[in-house]
């Protein structure tokens, strides 16, 4: 998405004719209710792009069942095959460890199907592998705040996937997220910046706030204004398209208190940990998924 354009996802809500263009596509099903397959399941819901009802789910643990029929009203069950069964796509959003078990199981019964893989550190090659040669692949690389329809994600779609498939799993991302088609070479590299970005951005927060309350803040307040500070900031780059270095500049007077402040964080190497903790990310990322094709 360009700099400066309106993100897609703050005026979907009110395109009620293309929600509901979107439902009438297909019943999703979902295997793996934890916190990244929940985040985008009530996404779709809350976007109107899938109701409760076009939404089957299946889980092994029973807290990760009940967590997700609280927030999405689906109750979910323990039968993969059912889900496969049930609906056209299929939603993989279980842990690495277990995603061979899985693939065992419902491999056979893909037919047909178009399988969105959120699984961390498995590339197209093993997904394939395991899953077999009559289904449809697209791997995404989401983050936790498509829950709040303000995620990122970058997406890549196997040989297998048709352009209907990507047009597909761009409308169900542009509804949670920015997203871009990408290289899958490219996604160990968004796993690290989006994908892992979040957590540092919340230690950013964290941080923020407890100077704030060292310096006499309560700490309700100083965890409100660091948050909407980063919110804020993030909404500036976005909607003036202007490079980041030129908004910090305009923040910073001569001998001021900002230029004080920035000369600190340039000292103790803010800028360099937050580049060598987005590689390091990258660089286990790759790691993970060469692991995953041997």
């Amino acid at each position: 998405m360009p700099f400066g354009r309106r993100p897609f996802f703050e005026s979907l809500f009110f395109e009620e004719s293309r929600a509901k263009r979107m439902t009438e596509l297909t019943k999703m099903g979902l295997i793996g209710t934890g916190q990244m397959g929940s985040a985008l399941a009530e996404g779709w819901i809350r976007a109107g792009l899938v109701t409760t009802e076009q939404l089957v789910a299946s889980d092994a643990s029973e807290v990760s069942r009940q967590q997700f029929a609280k927030r999405t009203s689906v109750t979910a069950g323990t039968d993969n095959l059912e889900v496969v069964h049930a609906a056209e796509v299929i939603v993989l959003a279980v842990k690495p460890q277990i995603f061979p078990s899985v693939a065992s199981e419902i491999a056979k019964h893909l037919a047909g199907k178009l399988v969105l893989s959120i699984i961390a550190g498995t590339p197209l090659a093993a997904l394939r592998s395991q899953l077999g040669p009559d289904c449809r692949i697209v791997r995404i690389m989401p983050n936790t705040p498509c829950l709040v329809g303000l995620g990122a994600c970058g997406y890549s779609p196997a040989s297998s996937a048709t352009e209907e498939d990507a047009a597909l799993v761009q409308k169900l991302l542009e509804a949670v997220a920015v997203a871009y088609p990408v290289e899958e070479s490219k996604l160990d590299a968004i796993t690290g910046l989006s994908g892992s970005g979040p957590a540092f951005v919340y230690m950013m927060i964290s941080a923020l706030a407890d100077a704030g309350v060292r310096d006499g803040l309560p700490r309700s307040m100083a965890l409100q204004l660091a948050a909407q500070t980063v919110y804020g900031s993030a909404a500036m780059v976005l909607r003036t398209g202007e490079h980041p270095e030129v908004l910090k500049d305009r923040v910073c007077s001569p001998a001021g208190t900002t230029i004080a402040g920035v000369a600190v964080l340039e000292q103790f190497g803010f800028r360099n940990a937050v580049i060598q903790a987005v590689d390091a990310a990258t660089q286990r990322s790759q790691k993970l998924s060469a692991n995953a094709v041997k």
